[in-house]
Parts: structure tokens; sequence; C-alpha cells
């Protein structure tokens, strides 16, 4: 895992994309990804199941998790990434009792960039 400036939350590039623009502050990304709770293995969310779509959101300007937020910055078209964002730049202490993340949880989000617009 390498380090992401400025977050606690770290990345691991499991395939590189095509080049050309990267996700940046403000742009509209869309990508797939899938959640994991590290802790118990147990898959919350992923926009690959059955009935799910892609997931669009505005980069950098904290619409999402923060380890997420910042943690996608940088991804161009193809690219697949894996994050491991600590509670504190997650759910927090609180975790997300509704999605089965438990208080204090460690994320793994393993996203596709689709589209940077």
């Amino acid at each position: 895992m390498e380090a992401i400036t400025g977050v606690k939350t770290t990345k691991q590039i499991l395939k590189a994309g095509g080049g050309g623009a990267a996700v940046s502050k403000g742009c509209t990304c869309t990508v797939h990804a899938t959640g994991v709770v590290k802790e118990t293995g147990k898959k919350f969310w992923s926009t690959k199941d059955p009935g799910q779509e892609p997931f669009q959101y505005k980069a950098g300007v904290g619409g999402v998790i923060k380890g997420w937020d910042q943690g996608c910055l940088g991804m161009t078209v193809g690219e697949e990434r894996m994050l491991l964002i600590p509670a504190d730049e997650g759910y927090g202490a609180a975790g997300f009792p509704a999605w089965g993340i438990p208080p204090g949880g460690t994320l793994e989000f393993t996203l596709e960039c689709l589209k940077i617009e």
C-alpha cells in the first residue's frame, strides 16, 4: 500500500488506467465500487451487484467519505485502485450499522474509474 499525501488512507494500484485526464477536485467521476469491512471481510456494497449502477460523485469536495474523496484523486479512466480507509476517514466511531459497518470499522474499497467529466 502507498501513502496518500494529507490523509491516513492508503492506496494500491491494481490496474493502470489509460492515461489522459485524471480525477481532480471538482470534476464529476463515475466509478464501479466495492466496499468490504476489513475486520470481518463482509462486503457491504458493490455497484457490480445485480440491480446496482455505477456511482457518480463530485471529487475532492466532501460529497463522500474523506478516505474515498482524497483516495480517488489522480485516478485515470480504466484504472483500478484499492483504498484502505481507517475509521476516522470513513464512518468513524459510530460505524454505519445499516450497512453492517461496525463502530471503528476499517474499509477496503476497490474502485474502477469509468468516466471523468
